[in-house]
């Protein structure tokens, strides 16, 4: 790291967050004054590596020691601050990284939207009028904007790769139990997963290997060596065998999306189609181990606190408050059969290819989405397609592709490559792989130019 540049990245990302944020609303906390004092310690003591002087921002369900871990919520905020950080912060500030804040995001993590009643929506950098996805959408948004180089958020059902996808950035969901929760506000501990964002391939594959490692804290988490994935990047593609999911993914899917995953699989060579049984199943089991964990948790603010809660959030957590253990247990059954299944198609294959999202980011306030000739509630339907690959645990990196949307050109759609379980250097072979040969990219937003019409007007971006 050459003299003064952890100070100067870090100046440069918070004069960003300053000259940008009133827009984007990414920010719910800025931490200039710890980042800038951290970012002249490296400098002064000549820190090197890859993530030497790199400023991240997290989703504010993490841990930050001083601040109130908000996830996302108003009944949070009487909480006292956190007395250290989170886990995964210290593992990449210890690898060098420079935290500069906390990022907006759905209350409680439960939502695809960012449309934070408490904070203001989060907007999509690449069109201003549009949702970022969510519930990570300020962490997909900072980095869109250029705002920080990497992020990190959380994804339960869809968290990291809806937003990842929408925004235009690269998203890893790691194997559930591989990165530890400690110090993150929970909300399925069953289906959590914590991850990274990044504009780059590499820049994603560093942070993880940063953060990988066992911590017992987390009882969820394998006591599995540290495998680190940023020295295969360069193999790409090279010997993965590659099919594309058929029926629920492409039935599901808007032209859009379908258009990405055809682009990625001519890119990537592959050809064999595959079938997952009972996926429409799987979602719905995936709905209720969602409603009943989650209202668990808030049972106690439901019932003395519910005028605090978002309408949404609320409603949801109540309808799972009342669903009938029965059920839950057959979702359980379903999902660990579903495991199985899924488990075999990989026999013939390494890599799977999905959309992300079944279309492109809808205007903030969409209620209703049209895909596929049906009429769909909007902001569940943004899980369509990620919620099955969560229920079961898969890793996954989603990767931005371009230009598919017709009407939206300006706008990036996400799909997903998804691996078997602890094969993330897979999913970020393949990932680099794309952007190598610039199927998938992760340009700055042009966030001067606030409607679709004056974006449009100013041409795509040419990265295909």
């Amino acid at each position: 790291m050459s003299p003064g540049s952890a100070t100067q990245a870090v100046r440069r990302s918070l004069d960003r967050i300053a000259a940008t944020d009133a827009r984007v609303n990414a920010f719910t906390a800025l931490l200039a004054e710890r980042a800038t004092a951290r970012a002249q310690r490296l400098d002064r003591e000549g820190a090197e590596g890859p993530l030497a002087g790199v400023p991240f921002a997290v989703k504010n369900l993490f841990d930050i020691a001083g601040l109130t871990t908000l996830a996302g919520s108003k009944i949070e905020r009487g909480a006292p601050p956190a007395a250290q950080d989170a886990l995964l912060l210290r593992r990449l500030e210890a690898a060098g990284a420079v935290l500069v804040g906390a990022l907006n995001m759905d209350e409680y993590a439960y939502g695809f939207t960012t449309e934070n009643t408490h904070h203001g929506a989060t907007r999509n950098p690449h069109d201003l009028a549009r949702i970022s996805g969510g519930s990570s959408g300020g962490s997909a948004a900072a980095v869109a904007a250029d705002q920080v180089p990497l992020s990190l958020g959380s994804d339960t059902n869809g968290s990291i790769r809806v937003p990842a996808g929408l925004c235009g950035v690269f998203g890893l969901k790691p194997t559930f139990g591989r990165l530890p929760r400690t110090g993150s506000y929970p909300f399925v501990a069953s289906l959590d997963h914590l991850g990274p964002m990044a504009r780059s391939v590499r820049l994603l594959a560093q942070a993880y290997d940063a953060m990988q490692g066992p911590d017992a804290a987390d009882p969820a988490c394998v006591p599995r060596p540290v495998e680190p994935t940023a020295g295969t990047l360069d193999r790409g593609g090279e010997g993965l065998r590659v099919g594309v999911l058929q029926g629920w993914f492409t039935e599901q899917a808007g032209d859009a999306a379908r258009a990405a995953v055809q682009r990625v699989a001519q890119a990537l060579g592959a050809t064999q189609p595959v079938h997952w049984p009972e996926v429409e199943r799987a979602r719905a089991a995936a709905f209720l181990i969602t409603n009943a964990e989650g209202a668990a948790l808030h049972l106690s603010d439901l019932r003395t606190r519910a005028q605090d809660f978002e309408p949404l959030s609320r409603d949801r957590f109540l309808a799972g408050a009342l669903l009938p253990a029965a059920w839950i247990t057959q979702a359980q059954r379903l999902r660990r059969w579903f495991a199985r299944e899924v488990a075999a198609s990989f026999r013939g294959v390494d890599l799977v290819l999905a959309p992300a999202t079944p279309c492109t980011a809808p205007p903030i306030g969409t209620e209703w989405l049209e895909i596929a000739g049906q009429r769909l509630p909007a902001r569940a339907s943004m899980g369509l397609l990620t919620q099955p690959v969560s229920c079961i645990g898969l890793p996954v990196v989603t990767v931005p592709v371009w230009g598919c949307d017709p009407a939206a050109p300006h706008l990036p759609i996400g799909v997903q490559l998804i691996a078997p379980p602890w094969r993330e250097a897979w999913c970020l072979r393949a990932a680099r792989a794309l952007e190598q040969l610039g199927v998938a990219q992760a340009p700055v937003a042009r966030i001067d130019t606030p409607t679709p019409a004056a974006l449009a007007a100013a041409g795509a971006p040419d990265v295909r």
